[in-house]
């Protein structure tokens, strides 16, 4: 049986950087599989090709 930790959804955003300053979006969701593998779902593809996924938990107190 898969642990809390592994059902437990992350998210997922596109990191956009216009001067000093970083702009974080939410475009998706991942899980950790059995396997210790990640799938992502995501709404939106950046342009940037840069991704950050945490857990959901640490994105709520961004």
């Amino acid at each position: 049986m898969a642990s809390k930790e592994n059902n437990t959804p992350m998210a997922v955003f596109a990191i956009t950087e216009r001067g000093d300053k970083s702009y974080w979006t939410k475009i998706g969701v991942a899980f950790v599989n059995r396997d210790k593998s990640i799938t992502a779902q995501l709404d939106a593809f950046p342009v940037s090709g840069k991704l950050q996924i945490r857990s959901e938990e640490k994105s709520e107190q961004r």
